[in-house]
């Protein structure tokens, strides 16, 4: 039986940095912890990272690249409302997963202009991807509105999107680690991005999100 390669040192202080810095916040650790909890030597872990910035920089890329794959749309037909909520799904879980860029966005970006151009590249390829999701459901007669309306609702999905996370931290901080309530907060995510585009549905696309919703929310109860 083949044993696995042990994991590199690099690769696993990325993913014990990630651990702290969704637990605790990544402002509250320093290179000097993520050592000794790696039972390293600083010397060791500069070796690998410069310094804290490039270790959240490493994070992104991983995290940035996972997005990307995600928001692909599927290709050889139109998207319709049940890719919608897959991919606001699979969005909000990876998101959940690199939580702390969006739960200390604003100090992140305050001092790291590397991560803050990487991010709005990403937030504009998010509004895209929503805005090209819109146009289809339009043009299937499934969706009406303009499109100055379809460019407001694309950007008004993504900034929910961006700051649903920190919203439940802010009501709940006490039970925000936990897997029921983690699980409720991205289901309560996903709705509340769809109810941006919900008044505008028609036809049997209307009565599925309608369904869809009910659903979640029998859920959350």
């Amino acid at each position: 039986m083949l044993q696995k390669a042990p994991r590199r040192t690099r690769e696993r202080i990325l993913e014990l940095s990630l651990r702290l810095f969704n637990e605790f916040g990544e402002p509250n650790i320093t290179t000097t912890v993520i050592a000794e909890e790696m039972n390293i030597s600083p010397g060791n872990l500069y070796y690998h990272f410069r310094n804290k910035d490039d270790i959240v920089n490493s994070i992104f890329v991983q995290f940035k690249a996972e997005a990307e794959r995600m928001l692909q749309v599927p290709s050889g037909r139109r998207s319709n409302i049940e890719d919608v909520w897959l991919y606001l799904h699979l969005m909000f879980e990876l998101i959940w997963r690199y939580r702390f860029f969006y739960r200390d966005l604003n100090d992140l970006l305050s001092r790291n202009r590397k991560l803050e151009l990487e991010f709005k590249e990403l937030l504009a390829h998010k509004i895209k991807v929503a805005r090209n999701l819109c146009l289809d459901l339009r043009s299937e007669a499934s969706l009406e509105a303009s499109d100055m309306a379809i460019d407001a609702m694309s950007v008004n999905m993504v900034v929910v999107a961006t700051y649903w996370l920190s919203y439940e931290y802010v009501r709940n901080p006490r039970k925000y680690s936990e897997q029921q309530s983690m699980a409720d907060a991205l289901a309560r995510g996903c709705y509340q991005v769809l109810s941006q585009i919900g008044p505008y549905l028609r036809g049997e696309t209307s009565l599925l999100f309608q369904k869809l919703s009910e659903e979640y929310l029998k859920k959350l109860k």
